[in-house]
């Protein structure tokens, strides 16, 4: 038997955690990248529309392919069906969290 395998990808995107879900995720040939594919959309065949998830497909339903940074990766699960995509906004909701990386001093800086 070849069952397809599904996965649900949670993220932080711009201060809100995205959960999609999706057939294939590999870390690709871009380093320090997920490489997401084949995202799972639900059928419009429930009356209640969910806002987010209408979000999430105008946002990636044309997307063959999309790469999330390996550090706005929260978690990855292996599901056994597809579930809804949603957005969770968090409490700092529109602003962007920046990575922290080490300040750098410049090392040509005359005096």
């Amino acid at each position: 038997m070849n069952e397809e395998k599904i996965y649900r990808i949670s993220f932080y995107n711009q201060g809100d955690i995205y959960e999609l879900h999706a057939r294939e995720i590999h870390q690709g040939n871009m380093y320090a990248f997920l490489e997401v594919e084949d995202i799972i959309f639900g059928e419009r065949s429930a009356i209640v529309v969910d806002p987010s998830e209408e979000k999430l497909k105008s946002e990636f339903g044309g997307v063959k392919r999309t790469y999330i940074p390996l550090q706005a990766v929260i978690r990855i699960d292996e599901v056994e069906r597809e579930g809804s995509n949603k957005i969770i906004a968090t409490d700092n909701s529109g602003k962007v969290m920046p990575f922290p990386v080490p300040q750098h001093h410049n090392l040509h800086q005359q005096d």
